[in-house]
């Protein structure tokens, strides 16, 4: 049995920066295409349990390595996929002699992605989870499919941007990130998918000069205690993010452009304090607003935290927004 099989390594944290790793990176997504591998992250807290339901027993398969993050003997891998898993840095020798590869894969929307292992502790984790398949499925159903630039800010694993750019056909995205790791892998996973992109390190959308025609985004929105920046949202009730990003979204959007944002929004005494500051700040004039609850209870987990002492539930949401006029 494997002791600790949840606990990964500071070692295996997601590789960045380097050609050979980009292009180790690039030929692994390429072998698991070619063997229709598909796998779909569930949250943190499903996840662990799924791991204890399975005793402590090591990886037999690509889906135990890849998706669920388990320790493998040497043995499971082939002389391809161990030989690209090698050229990009992805393999952590333990002291127990199992292996374990630095990140999870999963397909979204029929798109390979690349993500940071389980579980995702550092502070600049690259995150997926069922948030970004909710995001996703919102972007196929509403986005406009004639935008040419295209915006993801707070690109993540760049899973918005990269659906939106397919649904889109021949148009440019902007990959935007405070985080350089979560850079390096959306902007390998875009060129994996064959789309046209551009990398930008800026800490908030308000430091972007360009314009465009469709912005997604999807803000970080839970209380997090260690302030991780792919998790924490600030304050109201974790909601400060998905306030201010929409605020200094809407600037960058050209005449007729469109943002789509996905979030969680914390209800307090039956009340969703995003949608209310939302309706407080968002212009009077000039736009056209559609906000949805997409799931009414998200994360309930959480809720055991003395930080959501107030909080009757967490839902998922959806935020249209489309800027009238030429």
């Amino acid at each position: 049995m494997i002791d600790e099989i949840q606990q990964r390594p500071e070692a295996a944290r997601a590789p960045t920066g380097s050609t050979e790793q980009r292009e180790g990176l690039l030929r692994l997504l390429q072998l698991l295409e070619a063997r229709d591998y598909a796998f779909v992250t569930p949250t943190p807290a499903t996840h662990a349990r799924v791991l204890v339901n399975r005793g402590g027993r090591p990886a037999t398969d690509l889906r135990d390595i890849l998706g669920w993050s388990l320790p493998f003997s040497p043995s499971v891998l082939d002389a391809e996929l161990r030989a690209a898993l090698e050229g990009a840095a992805m393999l952590v020798e333990r002291d127990d002699g199992f292996l374990q590869a630095a990140l999870r894969v999963s397909r979204v929307e029929g798109t390979l992605f690349l993500h940071s292992a389980y579980p995702t502790t550092a502070t600049d984790s690259v995150f997926l989870g069922p948030d970004s398949y909710r995001f996703a499925k919102l972007i196929v159903g509403r986005m406009d499919t004639g935008a040419r630039r295209i915006l993801d800010y707070g690109a993540g694993a760049g899973v918005g941007g990269i659906v939106a750019a397919r649904v889109a056909r021949g148009a440019h995205l902007t990959l935007a990130d405070i985080n350089p790791r979560a850079l390096f892998l959306a902007s390998i996973n875009a060129e994996h998918a064959g789309v046209a992109h551009s990398v930008e390190r800026v800490s908030a959308p308000k430091e972007l000069t360009d314009s465009f025609d469709q912005i997604v985004t999807h803000p970080p929105f839970m209380i997090d205690a260690d302030r991780r920046a792919y998790r924490d949202g600030g304050d109201l009730y974790g909601g400060r993010l998905s306030l201010d990003w929409t605020l200094q979204a809407l600037a960058l959007l050209k005449p007729k452009g469109r943002l789509i944002l996905h979030t969680g929004a914390s209800v307090v005494e039956g009340q969703d304090v995003l949608r209310k500051a939302l309706a407080e700040h968002l212009p009077a004039t000039g736009f056209e607003i559609d906000y949805s609850e997409l799931d009414p209870d998200i994360f309930g987990d959480e809720l055991e935290k003395p930080s959501y002492v107030d909080v009757e539930r967490i839902a998922a949401v959806g935020l249209v927004v489309g800027r009238v006029g030429l």
